[in-house]
């Protein structure tokens, strides 16, 4: 089993049914709109999302979200993943009536934990949701900068990427970068190649969240490809939500050959029938990789990773180690 790595998963959306249903039973909240037979019930993104905010809502206490880092790492590391990034979200403390800082610090302590047990590294990308709107972007960005909490390693913005404009978030992505933060932002999923123009034009980010559209601009293409902007490509998600009708129709493998660095990830594993695993399982038996080729994208994600050099090293010896 080729050793993993994941930079795109939103932490809230990587809670899986059965979570979900013993959070519900503790909250006393009815799952059967939004979870049958253990599987998630959405029809498209607009159902997606409302699925997802009744989960993440039935996440509310520090314990809570420590049970969920714990979970989902310990879960990535039982398939052979040794360094996890994810997403959080100080709008879902907010709403879940925590501060951005007990938040951070429960999805941490779960880190821990998961390490504690397993060994995997795990680090926190703080993002602004776009449809929630620019303020909010801007205060996320701020707590990211000062909290000084030692797993948060990034500053990033999701959400639905037909609302507002990259020029937008600027100042945003400034007081992240002037943190020291790592930078990435989603674009090119939902909407076309024009979004990912946008992001390096604007927010000049080292990874750009899927970017897989720009497939359509083969100027574009090149562009990423010279810059070294690396991708978070997301296969399994990219299906379910219909961005292309069959993994034969998939860009993963056009984006590589031409060049751009590109990794593997689940982004809502549950919500879209997958898991790291299965990334990697599609790109064998979809995109024609073989370990050689998968431990090559591994790589690419343990070099992209917001981590200091030290760690960085470490995880790459642990990689060398296990593809000699």
């Amino acid at each position: 089993m080729p050793l993993k790595a994941e930079l795109h998963c939103h932490i809230e959306g990587a809670a899986a049914p059965d979570l979900v249903i013993r959070q519900a039973q503790k909250y006393g909240k009815d799952t059967s709109p939004y979870i049958q037979n253990g599987s998630f019930v959405w029809h498209d993104f607009t159902s997606f999302l409302a699925a997802y905010d009744f989960s993440a809502d039935l996440f509310r206490t520090e314990e809570d979200y420590a049970r969920l880092a714990d979970h989902y790492l310990t879960s990535l590391a039982r398939d052979g993943a040794i360094y996890s990034e994810v997403f959080t979200s100080p709008d879902h403390a907010t709403k879940a009536g925590l501060s951005p800082k007990a938040y951070t610090d429960a999805l941490g302590e779960g880190m821990l934990r998961a390490k504690a047990k397993t060994g995997i590294e795990g680090r926190m990308i703080v993002t602004g949701v776009r449809h929630v709107g620019v303020e909010s972007i801007e205060r996320a960005a701020r707590f990211a900068a000062r909290c000084g909490h030692p797993l948060v390693a990034g500053f990033g913005v999701a959400g639905d990427e037909r609302m507002g404009d990259m020029e937008d978030y600027v100042r945003a992505f400034e007081i992240a970068r002037e943190a020291g933060l790592g930078i990435t932002i989603h674009a090119g999923e939902l909407t076309g190649w024009e979004t990912v123009a946008a992001a390096l034009d604007h927010i000049r980010p080292s990874r750009i969240g899927h970017g897989v559209r720009a497939i359509e601009n083969p100027d574009l293409v090149r562009r990423i490809a010279d810059e070294g902007v690396v991708l978070e490509c997301c296969p399994g998600s990219n299906i379910a939500l219909k961005v292309f009708d069959s993994f034969a129709d998939h860009p993963f493998p056009a984006l590589r050959a031409a060049g751009c660095k590109v990794t593997l990830n689940s982004d809502d594993p549950p919500y879209f029938w997958t898991s790291l695993k299965r990334e990697y399982d599609i790109a064998a038996q979809h995109f024609a990789m073989n370990e050689k080729a998968l431990a090559s994208v591994t790589r690419t994600a343990i070099e992209a990773a917001f981590v200091d050099r030290k760690t960085k090293a470490t995880l790459l010896a642990r990689l060398n180690g296990a593809t000699r």
